[in-house]
């Protein structure tokens, strides 16, 4: 297991709260040179950087009420129990899906600072070369090729030994790491963040000394958040962005609309730019209550067109998820504590004591990466949609035993569960009033596709496959799941399957001049000023990775264009 920091630091999610204020009257005042809109995964990237000159004042306004202090969100075993539906979640669901029994899905966002990267399950997978090689060419800049991106990698990156300091030589690759970064990782051989991450290998995590790493711990750490150019408040809930004129015909948009802590509706301007960092979902849901999408869903509610452009809140793509396990022959799996409440409070003190133990590490210690074969019959239905011949199709998540509640209350369990990574189903976020503080309407349209029922059934009978190694003939027992024809999967998958929450491309980038698509490859959202997106919202596709790395990276990439506009 290998462990990423982002900033350095690990625990104490608001070590620093004296510099993170939650009244608006503690503020300075309410002009700065940018507004980040979302303290999350990306855009304490942004604000971390654009401080490093200290002439430049920042400004992050992030929803979340106070430091909540669970164990669910900083003690890494914990993550599964970190969403959905708790204090630290949006607690947001999808509509009815049509083609998995009209069930309504969860859909966890991070509601505390640090966004998804305080609540997810901390893997950090870069995904292949080819991802963003493909970037590059549908934004028709190379500068979001694999690559041009490397520095950006490293930047983000600084390798941290795991919990137990084990020796990791031969577990990682040094030579495709970063090692004086922000963000803390940990990693094994091989080593799938090269850019060709075909195979099985140990999980890279952003972990730190045993606890979870996240872009409020690191890029808003103690070394940064003290910065006198840079201002974090909470309870400042985002509803829209103004318009204060136009230049060249363009509506500009530097002035935020947000509600704060006392519930009056304050006003905070950016003298140069405005940062949307509000996530996949909540990016678009603030466009289109500033006017900001397709026109007739903004007339259905009376919101007055500033710019009509129907790509806001489609093209989303995401990851299915179903899980997989079997019954072993065996008792140290992790039912030897959650069966047991004592065993499990002996887990948490040497936790608390150490930082050590099983719960300093997420519960999937080893990852697959899986690419169907070139004469697969599922290309029969479609042609391959991934981004090219080094490509995953199927991302194994191996565990020794069910960390999900509720738990099992009996018998031992080993689990693999597969993601199907290159989805051609499409989604997508809008609204459905005019009250900004209304749910969005989120709709991830699974298997909406053949292609796309039969990748995940064929993920399904990949992670059979690689139980029934001999490696495993006397340890797994049986399947749980009893279901064996493409029927029988197919009703299982439709019965079960769910989201890993890696929703992108509701706000996709595109080229310039390009008729589609919400920002331009520089991430300014196109037929306006003053206003930029920098989050997973604007990744076109979803990579074949766990989407905090392509975030991240996004993130710095996205700071230097800032910098270059401004010359800062």
């Amino acid at each position: 297991m290998l462990l990423l920091l982002l900033g350095g630091l690990a625990f104490l999610p608001y070590a620093v709260l004296a510099a993170i204020v939650t009244q608006v009257q503690d503020l300075p005042g309410l002009q700065y040179d940018f507004v980040v809109v979302g303290g999350g995964t990306a855009g304490n990237v942004i604000a971390n950087r654009l401080t490093e000159n200290p002439g430049v004042s920042v400004l992050v306004l992030e929803a979340v009420f106070q430091e909540r202090g669970h164990f669910e969100y900083y003690i890494p075993f914990f993550c599964t129990r970190a969403t959905p539906f708790t204090s630290v979640d949006w607690n947001y669901t999808t509509v009815p899906q049509t083609h998995l029994n009209d069930r309504v899905i969860a859909y966890p966002r991070g509601f505390v600072l640090g966004g998804s990267s305080s609540v997810n399950y901390m893997a950090y997978t870069r995904g292949s070369q080819e991802d963003y090689d493909r970037y590059a060419r549908l934004s028709g800049d190379p500068g979001w090729s694999w690559d041009a991106l490397i520095p950006y990698m490293r930047k983000n990156e600084i390798i941290t030994p795991p919990a137990d300091h084990h020796n990791t030589t031969g577990q990682f690759n040094p030579a495709v790491h970063g090692f004086n970064g922000i963000n803390s990782v940990i990693s094994v051989r091989p080593d799938y963040n090269s850019g060709f991450p075909i195979g099985i290998g140990w999980t890279q995590y952003t972990i730190k000394d045993g606890a979870r790493s996240s872009s409020a711990t690191s890029y808003l750490g103690p070394p940064f958040i003290g910065r006198p150019n840079l201002h974090v408040l909470l309870h400042a809930h985002a509803s829209r962005i103004l318009s204060s004129g136009s230049v060249g015909g363009q509506p500009v948009l530097q002035t935020v609309e947000f509600v704060s802590a006392s519930g009056a509706v304050t006003q905070v301007t950016a003298r140069k730019e405005v940062i949307l960092s509000a996530g996949s979902v909540n990016t678009p849901q603030i466009l289109l209550h500033s006017g900001i999408g397709d026109t007739t869903t903004l007339s259905q509610f009376g919101i007055k067109t500033l710019v009509n452009n129907p790509s806001v809140g489609k093209n989303m793509s995401d990851h299915p998820i179903i899980a997989n396990q079997w019954n072993v022959d065996a008792t140290q799996t992790f039912e030897a504590f959650t069966h047991n409440a004592t065993a499990t409070q002996d887990e948490v003190d040497l936790w608390q004591n150490t930082r050590t133990g099983v719960l300093a590490s997420s519960p999937f210690n080893n990852l697959g990466w899986v690419r169907f074969p070139a004469n697969s019959s599922i290309f029969q239905i479609a042609a391959d949609p991934s981004a090219g011949p080094h490509t995953p199709h199927v991302e194994l998540l191996i565990a020794n035993g069910d960390a999900r509640l509720p738990f099992p209350t009996s018998g031992h369990l080993f689990s693999v569960s597969t993601v199907f990574l290159t989805p051609t189903s499409r989604g997508s976020v809008t609204i459905n009033s005019a009250n900004p503080f209304d749910a969005p309407v989120i709709d991830i349209n699974f298997l909406a596709t053949d292609f796309d029922v039969a990748g995940v059934r064929e993920a399904v009978r990949t992670a059979r496959r690689f139980t029934a190694a001999p490696a495993f003939a006397n340890y797994t027992t049986s399947n749980v799941i009893n279901a064996t024809t493409d029927a029988e999967i197919d009703a299982y998958v439709r019965a079960n399957v769910g989201t890993l929450f890696h929703p992108v491309g509701t706000a996709a980038m595109s080229p310039k001049n390009s008729g589609f698509g919400v920002v331009d490859p520089d991430l300014r959202v196109k037929g306006v000023v003053g206003l930029r997106i920098v989050d997973a919202s604007v990744v076109p596709v979803v990579p074949s990775a766990h989407t905090q790395f392509v975030t991240y990276v996004f993130a710095e990439r996205g700071a230097d264009l800032i910098k270059a506009l401004w010359h800062i």
